[in-house]
């Protein structure tokens, strides 16, 4: 049997037939590709064409109109502190013998706080007493000179009159009255000053037993059981009372911000603890003068010229402040003596208005007159004079000249943003 041999070369008809074929599919594939980059090529070139070459805000930052609420505040920082702060101090000296207060405990105006070892106010109290008594008791026996005195008076002048006496034992007689109605009169002053020494004696006594002067939380303890307290110098301080059901805010408010700030104006503060929680009050009072007052050298002491120009001088260097106060209830004791407070004082409250970004408004024109850049209908610019209300430096309130709604010129994209937000046009590098 012959075999073929498949690796021969097929016939010259069958390759020039392939040949053949092959030439006439190519200039209809050729077509097909050149009329898909063309078709694509115009929709790319009509697609950046409307949406950047033909927009022109592609440059520009827009904001819409909306329906918000603007408010315009001073910031302050504040320090709480009780609506009443009381030390309550020795006005005795001796040794601590009981302590009845302990901090976070709440008492009541008259309740015992401490008592002193009372030994010597008590012997105080005695002698006081007893010198009253021995000064009442020589006034009663002068009254009783003064009786006898009369007496022989009464007679000196009947026997004077039936000339059986001298002139001169009358005389005696009226100077022995006088005389010791002077010392009875002295001894009423006497008694007087004792009953004032007894009293005084009486009261130091008292103090020994010192007590809450109001309702209150302790908030300090500054002496111990067993300790020596003198009061000869200056009053020592027992322990420290406050009233924390109302607080007292302290607001520091800038010289620059001092004459925007009204007395009845909403207060509102939150604390670093609880800074989503707001607490809101009507400011009370507004310092006419810094605290930095109190070192001018007009008002320091004589013998103190060179501190007080130092303190005068690195007074005007630093920044002054005006305290603003206001109360506010502390039902559930949240607020702590000596919190820091963020204050809002509010100057002016829009709600439910038409608001727009800060940034744009134009500068002022010299009669005052603000304008915006508004988009119209059909993509173009249109400058508007709007009056401005409220401005909280990042929205401020459209009293007119402006819809909700519309469209306003914000800014201008920065040119790097420019060009990432811009594809190229086709065909580009």
């Amino acid at each position: 049997m012959s075999t073929v041999d498949r690796s021969v070369a097929p016939p010259p008809s069958s390759v020039a037939g392939g040949l053949a074929r092959k030439a006439r599919r190519w200039p209809r594939r050729l077509a097909v590709s050149l009329l898909i980059f063309a078709v694509g090529g115009a929709a790319a070139n009509y697609i950046y064409q409307a949406n950047f070459a033909k927009n022109p805000l592609a440059d520009l930052l827009v904001a819409k109109a909306t329906i918000g609420d603007v408010e315009q505040s001073v910031q302050a920082t504040g320090e709480l502190r009780p609506v009443q702060l009381v030390a309550v101090g020795a006005q005795v000296s001796g040794r601590i013998t009981k302590m009845n207060a302990a901090i976070g405990q709440r008492v009541a105006a008259g309740d015992l706080i401490a008592e002193i070892d009372d030994s010597t106010q008590q012997n105080d109290l005695k002698s006081a007493e007893a010198a009253l008594d021995d000064v009442r008791a020589q006034k009663r026996q002068k009254e009783a000179t003064l009786a006898y005195d009369q007496w022989a008076l009464e007679r000196e002048e009947k026997t004077l009159a039936k000339e059986a006496t001298s002139r001169d034992s009358w005389e005696s007689a009226k100077e022995a009255v006088a005389t010791t109605q002077a010392q009875i009169d002295s001894l009423a002053a006497q008694i007087k000053e004792a009953e004032v020494k007894v009293d005084s004696a009486r009261l130091d006594l008292g103090y020994t037993r010192i007590t809450a002067p109001i309702d209150g939380t302790v908030l300090l303890v500054a002496t111990q059981e067993g300790q020596n307290v003198n009061a000869v110098q200056s009053a020592p301080t027992i322990a420290i009372l406050g009233r924390i059901d109302r607080m007292l805010v302290r607001a520091e408010i800038s010289e620059a911000d001092a004459p925007k700030v009204k007395i009845g104006q909403k207060a509102v503060f939150s604390i670093l603890g609880e800074p989503q929680r707001q607490w809101e009050a009507t400011l009370l009072a507004l310092d006419p003068a810094p605290d930095s007052l109190r070192s001018d050298s007009e008002i320091a002491s004589s013998n103190a010229n060179s501190s007080s120009s130092s303190s005068s001088t690195s007074s005007t260097s630093s920044a002054i402040y005006y305290y603003g106060r206001f109360e506010v209830d502390n039902p559930d004791g949240v607020l702590r003596t000596y919190m820091t407070a963020q204050v809002r004082i509010m100057l002016g409250e829009a709600k439910g208005v038409v608001t727009i970004p800060t940034a744009a408004l134009s500068a002022p024109e010299a009669d005052g007159k603000r304008f915006v850049d508004v988009v119209v209908a059909d993509g173009s610019l249109e400058r508007r004079a709007v009056q401005v209300g409220l401005d909280d430096k990042t929205r401020c309130e459209i009293r007119a000249g402006l819809h909700a709604g519309e469209r306003v010129v914000v800014g201008r994209r920065a040119p790097e943003t420019q060009a990432s937000s811009m594809p190229a046009p086709p065909g580009a590098l």
